[in-house]
Formats: structure tokens, sequence, C-alpha cells
């Protein structure tokens, strides 16, 4: 079976790999010239390691990546310690895979170069993809330099304003959720030894705003998320940026461990947050859609990227295991709708959560969670098991 895949980013590359690991010939048409370098921190937590160990990927993603302590929630103003839970080595005993800090640009160097050595004939770059076309043969893949790609079944892997999902389902309406999202990567030497933040997966919570920071590369880099809820004209694109001066206003008041670094940023990437309703419909045929293309995921469960990844293991299995892509697309489709459905809503939830308005509601869970740290340390854990413990490969 040829298996063409639309976009490059992890999704695509994951896809191809585990396609290439089953023996289906691969075809990975990428609009970009070369595998971009840019982006900011993903968590991969044990759900993708679980996918990335498999295709033998776990140990050069860990010389690059950064191994929190744990997870923690600390009042965004004070910086008081609200509840955490212990990953590092309790990750590995508890959920079978390591919970890694990597930067993107370092996923997509390991994926890509792992795919140029296993299937080399297998990359094209700087082609558009601008539709498709199914006939009794198969499927065809236009671009806009008028050449054509052909094959048995099509992944649209192309994101969150996916060609091929506009043209299976037309545009996904989104929801404008008047927040705006602020990033930053800085070296940990640019931010004050007593203000560098905990070597931790660590959330900043407040009234209408909170912040996120983990380190990088092995604890050389800082990366840093900020969501603000305020009306804005910034663009939804996540390469956009934003001015340092409105980061400062938006975090006015915030621990001085957020401010420090928002002032030691040379960039502050800034965007719009929508939200948007899970499709209808993951697939068409022998065509079908991936990731942010059939889910997009709000980032308050730090979870986009490994739910793509998660697809890409379930979506070849299925390929593999039978001759009619039709059929496959439909089982991987029911295999995967209500697990990332789960996690879209979870995500919501968070959204709500981490910018406590009510100040009487945000006392009383602040007071539960400081009981639940002494009489059910493990709690947290628990309540993760159904994320971090499912395993694609399986």
């Amino acid at each position: 079976m040829r298996l063409l895949i639309a976009g490059g980013g992890i999704g695509g590359l994951t896809t191809a790999l585990c396609a290439k690991a089953r023996g289906l010939d691969v075809a990975l048409i990428e609009q970009a010239q070369a595998f971009s370098g840019v982006g900011a921190g993903i968590q991969l937590s044990p759900n993708a390691m679980k996918v990335m160990t498999a295709l033998g990927l776990a140990v050069a993603l860990e010389a690059v990546a950064f191994r929190p302590e744990a997870g923690e929630i600390r009042d965004g103003q004070s910086g008081a310690l609200k509840a955490s839970f212990t990953l590092g080595d309790a990750a590995m005993r508890r959920w079978g895979a390591p919970y890694l800090h990597v930067h993107r640009a370092d996923l997509i160097r390991v994926l890509s170069e792992a795919l140029m050595q296993r299937a080399p004939q297998a990359i094209r770059t700087g082609a558009s993809v601008v539709a498709y076309a199914q006939s009794s043969h198969g499927v065809t893949l236009h671009t806009t330099s008028g050449e054509e790609s052909e094959g048995d079944a099509l992944v649209g892997a192309d994101g969150l304003h996916s060609v091929i999902a506009r043209q299976m389902l037309g545009d996904n309406a989104p929801e404008d959720t008047q927040q705006i999202a602020w990033r930053a990567v800085v070296p940990v030497d640019a931010v004050p030894q007593h203000l560098r933040p905990p070597p931790t997966a660590c959330v900043w919570t407040g009234p209408g705003r909170h912040g996120v920071t983990y380190y990088l590369r092995g604890g050389t880099l800082i990366n840093f998320v900020g969501v603000v809820e305020r009306a804005n004209d910034a663009a939804e694109a996540w390469d956009a940026t934003g001015k340092r001066t409105d980061a400062v206003r938006d975090f006015a008041g915030a621990h001085e461990t957020v401010r420090a670094i928002i002032h030691a940023a040379e960039t502050l990437g800034c965007w719009r947050l929508y939200d948007r309703a899970p499709r209808p419909q993951w697939s068409d045929g022998a065509v079908t859609l991936l990731g942010d293309a059939c889910h997009p995921m709000l980032p308050f469960m730090a979870q986009g990227a490994a739910m793509a990844i998660e697809d890409a293991f379930v979506l070849t299995e299925c390929l593999a295991r039978d001759a009619s892509p039709a059929h496959a697309f439909t089982r991987y489709e029911a295999a995967r709708r209500e697990r990332t459905a789960r996690v879209q809503a979870a995500s919501r939830a968070n959204r709500a959560r981490y910018h406590q308005h009510d100040g009487l509601r945000g006392r009383a869970e602040t007071a539960v969670l400081k009981v639940a740290r002494v009489v059910a340390p493990d709690a947290p854990l628990a309540a993760l098991d159904w994320l971090y413990g499912f395993d694609a490969t399986r």
C-alpha cells in the first residue's frame, strides 16, 4: 500500500515513520522548503513517549530533552505551592515511559532525520497541497506547482487550517475564546538565579490569566506560555509575535519569576486562542485526517502533539491490518474519537480552572488541594492514569 501524507509536522512525520515500520510505501508532502527549526517547548508525556520508544527514538529524544521532577500548580502572584505530583522516575514506574520537555525544533529534527535515514525517497518538500481527488484506482494529491502524487490512501496531517479537511468537510467555524497566548523561550542564564522557576512543569494560576514554565535542552532554556483573558486583534497563527509592553501589562502583578522571564525574552510570540467543535467525521473513503486537522486542542492539557502521535500509530496499525483503506480509516476513527474528545473536554475544563474569577471558589479549591497533598498525595497521579497510562502501541 502506498500512503500519501499531507503535512510534515509532528503528526505527519510520526505517521510516516509508523507506516514505514509496518511495511507501507510512504510519500510525505510538506509545503516548507526544509523542516522547520522554529517553535517552542512541547511536553511529551508518557503516552506519547511509548510511541517514540516503539519507533526507536526514545534515546535520541532524551539526549536533547529535560526531565521535570514534578508537576506543580502555584499561586500566580505569591508563588505559594497549591498542588504537586512527582514525575521523574515515578512517571517511569507508574506509566511505563518518561515525561519529557523537548523543544519543537529538536523533536522535528529527530523525527525528520529518522525518516531521511529509513525512507530517504519518501520526503518531498516545497510542495503546497491544494486538493485531492479519488477514483477506483486510489487517491491523487494536487499541489500548487501542478505536480501530482498518487497513492492508495491519503492522510491529512496539515494542521489547524487543513486543506484536506476543508475540501472534505468545509470550514470548521471557530469560537473566539477571548484569550491570547504569549510564548517565550529564554536562556536560563538570562534570568537571575533566584528568579528561575522550579525544575518542574509548573502552572501559575490567577484571576483571568495563568502561566506555564518548564525547562528545555537539559535545563539550558526556560519555556514560558502565558494565557490572558482579553479581547485582542492578535493573529491565530502560532508564529505571530507581540510587543513586550503588552506582555508586561498583561502580567503586571504576577510572580516575579514570570515577570523576569518576560523581561529576558528577545522575542515574544502572541496569538489568539480559538476553540473548535470536534469534526463530525474524519474520513472520506480512502482519505482521513489526523491531529489538529480533525481534533484541534486548546493548550491547557499540553496534549496536542501527544494526540497526533497516538493517532499516527493507531492509524498505521489499522492500515497494516486491512487491505481496504476506507475500512481501515473507519476503524481508526472509531478507535480514536472518544479518547481525543475526552482530552478536548479536559482542556476546556482547565481553561476555567486556571483562571479563578470567583475568589471564594478559588480559596476553597486551594484549601482542598492543601489537604489532599497531605492525606492523598498519590491522588493527582491516579487522576492522570487514564491519560498518561494509555499505550497506543498495544
